[in-house]
């Protein structure tokens, strides 16, 4: 079994939910899928990131991030497997708010003006948060050359995302996991 199978299978038996819930966006689904479930699991962990990083590899950037809470626990592992792999690559969380003390960060980590960056979050279903990000490192003369998620769930992110030059990749779509 391949790595991007195996992930399939960890997904589905542990973070895949067959039940009525009310997304962020308020939307009702008749499923779930917590992708945190995997990324704070040390196999899923493992799995995102080598994934990730061998679809990224010849990707043109200097930073990877997106917002936190998504994104935390993949950029720890994507850095760690980049650096593994000889191509260590930065990364970077964007908080919801602005720190109020301190340096009043609304970006985490060692991002650059100017970098290069690719996007990331778990899960993509409206795509407005995924947009968020884009426009705050945008902000901080960053070009954005790639967005990815672990699971699109096919519910308007890619068409929005396109709307505004970007393409949206994932490792998987709502289809892969819910296909028997």
């Amino acid at each position: 079994m391949n790595r991007r199978e195996r992930l399939l299978k960890l997904i589905r038996r542990e973070a895949l939910f067959l039940e009525s819930i009310t997304l962020t966006s308020g939307r009702k689904s008749n499923y779930y899928i917590d992708c945190r479930l995997i990324t704070l699991n040390p196999e899923g962990a493992t799995l995102v990131a080598e994934l990730l990083f061998d679809r990224l590899k010849e990707k043109e950037m200097d930073a990877f991030g997106g917002t936190s809470i998504g994104a935390d626990p993949i950029c720890g592992a994507f850095s760690v497997i980049s650096y593994q792999k000889g191509r260590p690559i930065p990364t970077f969380i964007i908080r919801k708010k602005q720190k109020e003390h301190g340096k009043q960060r609304l970006i985490e980590g060692p991002l650059k003006r100017g970098s290069k960056v690719v996007i990331v979050d778990d899960v993509a279903t409206s795509g407005n948060s995924l947009l968020g990000a884009i426009k705050i490192v945008e902000k901080h003369d960053c070009k954005v050359t790639g967005v990815i998620v672990i699971v699109d769930r096919l519910e308007g992110a890619r068409e929005k995302l396109a709307e505004e030059g970007y393409e949206l990749e994932s490792i998987f779509t709502r289809e892969d996991l819910l296909k028997k």
